[in-house]
């Protein structure tokens, strides 16, 4: 069993969903950033995702993609990222995960990724714009490192390709709760409920719901069809108005 999939079936063994908190690096600025993770780090995070800054971030919604524009102003890259995990490798309890596409990755070069994220302690990626037919060359830089390879579903899946996604699939798979980018929506499609049930017969992994998440009372309807909740813009939202990672974190407790 994975970190990340031991992270969360560690929460579920407390009787309660995984938190899994989302901020782009170097957000709300380079020093406060490190704050940052390492708060929500000692608030119960039991994942953290940390995002890699692109110009393209097709995914994103306005809030996340405005937050990571400003990073990337601030000359954050994916070096600079994977240096500052290295320098405080060990200092966090929480797995961590790096989302970002797959353009700085290759530009990176895979193997050499897969080498260093492994040095800085990374336990998985996320890669919103890696379809499963061109995920074997990641895979591959992968395979003797400890890394997983994060599968996104959602709505648009069907049960077929959810299969194709689920064979050897590690850590947990990532279920995306609306069509489209991410924001802060109060209410999830009513169809999600059906898609989840399909996701959770395809997947023998831990099922994380994010994308518009921004309380618990949204993923209490979903029982133990989730295992672990993914938020992000409402997080930095909170952050921007002077908010704490602490105060967020006690919304899902």
């Amino acid at each position: 069993m994975s970190v990340l999939q031991q992270k969360i079936e560690a929460a579920l063994a407390q009787g309660r969903k995984a938190l899994i908190p989302y901020l782009p690096c170097g957000f709300p600025d380079l020093d406060k950033f490190w704050e940052d993770v390492a708060e929500l780090d000692a608030a119960g995070a039991d994942v953290i995702e940390i995002g890699v800054p692109f110009t393209d971030p097709v995914a994103d919604g306005p809030v996340i993609e405005q937050a990571a524009q400003e990073c990337l102003q601030r000359g954050v890259t994916l070096k600079y990222l994977i240096d500052g995990l290295k320098e405080r490798k060990g200092q966090f309890k929480a797995g961590i995960v790096l989302m970002g596409y797959v353009n700085p990755f290759m530009q990176y070069g895979l193997d050499k990724l897969a080498d260093d994220a492994t040095e800085a302690g990374v336990n998985g990626f996320i890669i919103p714009d890696l379809p499963y037919e061109e995920a074997d060359m990641f895979k591959k830089a992968f395979a003797h490192h400890p890394l997983d390879l994060i599968p996104l579903v959602g709505l648009n899946t069907s049960p077929e390709r959810m299969k194709l996604y689920a064979d050897g699939a590690s850590g947990f798979a990532y279920f995306v709760s609306v069509l489209g980018i991410t924001g802060g929506q109060a209410d999830l499609p009513p169809e999600i409920l059906d898609k989840l049930r399909q996701a959770r017969d395809a997947f023998d992994v831990p099922l994380a719901l994010g994308f518009g998440i921004s309380s618990k009372k949204q993923v209490t309807p979903f029982g133990d069809l989730i295992d672990a909740v993914v938020f992000g813009s409402a997080l930095i939202r909170h952050i921007q108005a002077d908010g704490t990672p602490t105060e967020f974190m006690a919304r899902f407790k």
